[in-house]
């Protein structure tokens, strides 16, 4: 019997001990599926006289690999999902006087929006750009995997950033117009993994990070991309 000769690449993935348990135990299971068909094969193989061995097909092997990525997957983006922290080391003194606490929400404003750009040009904009999500382009898994963690992510945090836009007035006017297309990107990240997004998903992104930087320009809170780590995109 012969065992696919591709190891499963991991995606780095927080959480509790339950959790690597059951990814552990998927990946095990996936394993076992593809070589119980090529035992049934290789005994079907025997039952005609032949004594060869039946290998797994290449497109076997990759049906593992893509079933384990993306079981790793859904459970980074539901650790993705969740609310995102201020970047704002926690060891700064809390604001107490009104300017000082504009300052401050200035401050986790640019944080949040820099890192919703960075991801969403990064991971999103420039792999589409370059054909990297079309059907049968090199590294497609993997650059639609990113993709997904890097909407998810780019939402909780202009979702984060809009929230800190409160408190300061002038920024809050300028942001506010913007919620509602910030609350359309809800459930690009799942789109853009599955592979279905298409243009007008990506321009849907594009616009809003655009407007959001725009809002932060004309308030004087300068928005500059910052882009994430892939451990960042993972919730880490």
């Amino acid at each position: 019997m012969s065992k696919p000769s591709e190891s499963i690449p991991s995606v780095s993935i927080p959480g509790t001990s339950r959790l690597r348990r059951a990814l552990t135990a998927l990946l095990v299971s996936t394993a076992l599926v593809a070589g119980g068909t090529a035992c049934s094969s290789s005994s079907a193989a025997g039952s005609r006289g032949q004594r060869e061995a039946v290998p797994v097909s290449v497109a076997a092997q990759q049906a593992v690999v893509d079933e384990a990525l993306a079981a790793q997957v859904f459970a980074a983006e539901a650790v993705a999902a969740r609310e995102v922290t201020d970047e704002v080391p926690a060891a700064e003194p809390t604001p107490s006087t009104s300017a000082e606490k504009q300052k401050f929400s200035k401050a986790r404003f640019v944080a949040n929006a820099g890192l919703a750009a960075g991801a969403t040009y990064q991971w999103i904009i420039k792999p589409y750009r370059a054909g990297k999500f079309k059907k049968g382009a090199k590294g497609r898994t993997f650059a639609l995997i990113k993709a997904g963690l890097a909407g998810a992510f780019a939402y909780n945090r202009l979702k984060a950033a809009a929230d800190n836009a409160k408190g300061d007035p002038l920024l809050s006017k300028a942001v506010a117009p913007l919620t509602a297309g910030i609350a359309s990107l809800k459930g690009l990240g799942s789109k853009l993994r599955k592979g279905d997004a298409g243009d007008a998903d990506i321009s849907s992104f594009e616009g809003v990070i655009n407007g959001v930087k725009d809002a932060g320009q004309g308030a004087g809170a300068t928005v500059t991309d910052k882009v994430p780590s892939l451990s960042q995109l993972n919730g880490g």
